[in-house]
C-alpha cells in the first residue's frame, strides 16, 4: 500500500518527499539513508495522534520493502509546534526517538483538561518550581476522558510484549499479565496525559499512554506505560503499571523529585 493521499506515488518520490520536508534528515543514519535508496515498495499508516486547541501532533510510521528483502521503517512526527505556529516535519529512525520529541513538544490542554496559573509573577525559580508542580498535581488527578476505542488487530500480543519488555520499573506487570496478554488479538493505544515539567533544574517530560487489549475471550485489559526523562542523567525511561491510579502516582512523584 502506498501513501494514502497519493496512491500512485512511486516509492522513490515518496522517500526523497518524506527526506526533503523533513527539518531534522541529516541527523540520520547515513546506513538509514542508504538503505532507502533500495527500497521497492512502500506504506504509510497512522500511528498516534493528538490536536487541541493550540497544539496538533500526529506520528506516522513509514515502512519500505528493500531489496535484500528486509523491512525498514522510519517514524515522523508532524506538528505545529514551532514559534510560528507553521507544519513541521520531524523524520526518526527508532520510534522511542519519535515518542521522546513528541513528548517534548508544548502541550495546552482545554476544556475539562484546562489549568491556569494566577497569582504574583516571581523570579525565585523555588516558586516556579512550586507553581509547575502544582499544575502537574492537577493536571494528574483528573480523570481520562473516555473515548471510543477502535480496536485494531495488529500483531497485538507481540506489541503487549515489547511494552512489558522495555518497562524498566521493579513493580512493572508480572508473568500472570504476561500470560493472559498473550491472547490478545486487538489493541488500541491512547495518550492520556503529557507535560514537560521541571525537575532538579532542568526540564523533563512525562507522558502517560493507555494501551487497551481486546483478548480472545472478549474481555479487555490495559497497560498504563508512563514516558519520561526525569532521570539522572536526562536520558528517556520507560515505566509500565497495570492501573491509571499508580501510573499517575508514579508520575507525581518522580516530578516531586528535588
Amino acid at each position: 500500500m502506498n501513501d494514502p493521499h497519493d496512491p500512485y506515488e512511486t516509492t522513490e518520490t515518496h522517500v526523497e518527499r518524506l527526506l526533503g520536508r523533513a527539518l531534522n534528515s541529516f541527523e540520520l543514519p547515513d546506513s538509514t539513508v542508504e538503505r532507502l535508496e533500495t527500497a521497492l515498495a512502500h506504506s504509510s499508516a497512522l500511528h498516534s495522534s493528538h490536536h487541541s486547541s493550540t497544539l496538533h501532533r500526529s506520528t506516522y510510521r513509514h515502512t519500505y520493502l528493500l531489496a535484500d528483502g528486509t523491512a525498514l521503517s522510519l517514524w515522523e512526527l508532524v506538528h505545529n509546534g514551532g514559534r510560528d505556529g507553521a507544519e513541521h516535519h520531524e523524520l526518526y529512525a527508532d520510534e522511542a526517538e519519535a515518542t521522546l520529541a513528541a513528548s517534548r513538544l508544548p502541550v495546552t490542554f482545554d476544556g475539562e483538561w484546562g489549568v491556569e496559573r494566577s497569582g504574583v509573577l516571581s523570579n525565585d525559580p523555588d516558586d516556579e518550581l512550586e507553581n509547575d508542580l502544582e499544575v502537574l498535581t492537577a493536571l494528574l488527578s483528573r480523570p481520562v476522558p473516555r473515548q471510543p476505542r477502535m480496536y485494531v488487530p495488529d500483531n497485538s500480543a507481540d506489541h503487549a510484549r515489547r511494552v512489558l519488555r522495555r518497562a524498566e520499573n521493579a513493580d512493572r506487570p508480572g508473568e500472570e499479565t504476561a500470560h493472559r496478554l498473550r491472547v490478545a488479538f486487538a489493541h488500541h493505544i491512547t495518550q492520556a496525559f503529557g507535560r514537560q515539567c521541571p525537575v532538579e533544574g532542568r526540564d523533563a517530560g512525562f507522558t502517560l499512554y493507555e494501551h487497551a487489549f481486546l483478548l480472545l475471550d472478549g474481555s479487555e485489559m490495559s497497560l498504563w506505560e508512563v514516558e519520561h526523562t526525569a532521570t539522572p542523567d536526562g536520558r528517556h525511561m520507560c515505566e509500565v503499571y497495570e492501573d491509571e491510579n499508580t501510573a499517575r502516582e508514579a508520575m507525581e512523584s518522580r516530578a516531586r523529585v528535588r
